[in-house]
């Protein structure tokens, strides 16, 4: 069950000395959870499983080595007591003890000396077997989780053991090199599985940890690097992770805390591949406001226009001058976005006249929380402004187009885009389970610019 564990952790993390920009704690409530599922599961699917064979030799003094092998192993019959599962902060990972387990096995057996060979079949039944297993975390150099052997005891308290077909040997004890083989073969499948995991064609998000797992009493705590890279550059953004605290919900299964960082890491990548640029022309006013863009209404706003460039269509080009940033505060997501507006008259042979040049500054918050296990939130304005930055037809105010412009994102954009949020994402689901009772918190963290929200969840089995 801890391999299972182990696993998920991995998953859902899964470069030194840099803070993490997620970290995610598994408390000793969700320990324990993932330990009752695990012995149910194994349980269940006992006939199921296939053993491998099991060679070796065996030193029997002046007469030189026996090697043997098992194999067609089947389990008969498991009494598999649910084990005791603990943080082990003295090894930095987790001890495992089982008291009183018993199981029967039966296959065939061969075994060679020098040129002789002899084979036939067995049963072997292990009765009040204990055994204590303690792994121990770790951190390979690519930000893989690692996991390793610390010490494994077993003491059997009867073994019965009948071969037929041929001699008759002492069974040699295998379980605790069984129990470090298997350990082993988890830490190869943790160094192969990805870290970094391409979201879309431009952004790539990279998950290694960014520090050895940090363990105590009651709970397990990985820090994740959680940075969003342009898929094409890779390049890293001009800001860093800065430190923050998780604080322990021991009521929780699990609780996922994300920085500004990861966010504004992912603003940084689509603006770096120039995707915060949009034209807007004639039939995109129209589809939408219901109303013509070109000189004849704009000069309405701007009279020069209509002396200048009377009944000529007109298109704008809006782009960022900086990469939106992100900032949590206490229940609320803020966006700021800096940008300019490009106009243009569309002559006759497709030529476009260079007009003026608007800066916007704009300011939006958000409320994110957790409904019918999905993901919502809504969205409104708190700041818009329009400020003339330069003209090719002279000076005008912007008073009225600020107005105009601001009151048609409130009553056109805003409405779509909170219907989308309102209808939320289903949250992450992970094999053979699903988030319940899940509860979302944005807080602010200190007086550092980098805040961050957790997510607290309760797992049930599907």
């Amino acid at each position: 069950m801890l391999p299972s564990v182990l696993l998920l952790l991995t998953l859902l993390s899964c470069t030194c000395g840099e803070n993490p920009a997620i970290q995610v704690i598994l408390s000793n409530k969700g320990l324990q959870y993932g330990k009752h599922v695990g012995t149910d599961w194994i349980q269940k699917n006992l006939e199921h499983f296939s053993l491998p064979n099991i060679s070796g030799e065996v030193d029997i003094g002046l007469l030189g080595t026996v090697h043997y092998t098992l194999s067609d192993i089947a389990i008969k019959k498991c009494d598999l007591p649910e084990p005791s599962v603990e943080f082990y902060p003295n090894a930095t990972g987790f001890k495992t003890s089982i008291s009183g387990l018993s199981f029967a096995l039966s296959g065939g057996w061969a075994v060679r000396y020098n040129v002789l060979k002899d084979s036939g079949s067995f049963n072997v039944a292990f009765f009040h077997l204990n055994l204590v297993s303690v792994l121990e975390l770790g951190k390979d150099t690519n930000g893989h989780l690692s996991v390793s052997s610390e010490s494994c005891d077993a003491e059997v308290g009867d073994v019965d053991i009948r071969f037929s077909g041929g001699v008759s040997w002492i069974f040699q004890p295998f379980i605790c090199p069984k129990v470090k083989e298997g350990i082993t073969t988890l830490e190869s499948h943790l160094q192969t599985m990805n870290i970094s995991f391409d979201v879309d064609q431009v952004l790539t998000l990279d998950l290694p940890l960014t520090g050895l797992p940090v363990i105590n009493a009651s709970s397990l705590n990985l820090g994740l690097k959680g940075e969003f890279y342009n898929i094409k550059t890779h390049i890293e953004p001009p800001f860093a992770a800065q430190p923050f605290t998780m604080p322990e919900e021991q009521g929780y299964m699990l609780s996922v805390g994300v920085s500004e960082f990861t966010l504004n890491s992912a603003s940084y990548g689509f603006y770096s591949a120039g995707l915060f640029q949009a034209d807007i022309n004639d039939s995109t006013i129209l589809h939408y406001l219901h109303m013509h863009l070109n000189t004849s209404v704009v000069g309405l706003l701007i009279p020069q226009l209509l002396k200048l460039f009377p009944g000529l269509p007109m298109s704008l080009k809006v782009y960022a001058l900086e990469f939106p940033v992100f900032s949590f505060q206490r229940d609320t997501v803020k966006l700021g976005f800096q940008g300019a507006v490009k106009a243009f008259a569309i002559q006759t042979n497709g030529s476009q006249i260079p007009l003026f040049t608007l800066n916007v500054n704009s300011t939006f918050s958000g409320k994110m929380f957790i409904s019918d296990e999905r993901l919502k939130g809504s969205m409104k304005m708190d700041n818009f402004s329009l400020v003339l930055a330069a003209s090719e037809v002279g000076t005008f105010t912007t008073d009225v187009l600020q107005n105009l412009v601001r009151c048609g994102i409130q009553t056109v954009v805003f409405p779509k885009v909170n219907k989308k949020l309102g209808e939320g994402i289903a949250l992450p689901r992970i094999k053979q389970a699903q988030l319940v009772n899940s509860v979302l918190k944005v807080e602010e963290e200190g007086r550092g610019k980098l805040r961050f929200r957790h997510l607290h969840n309760h797992f049930i089995t599907t």
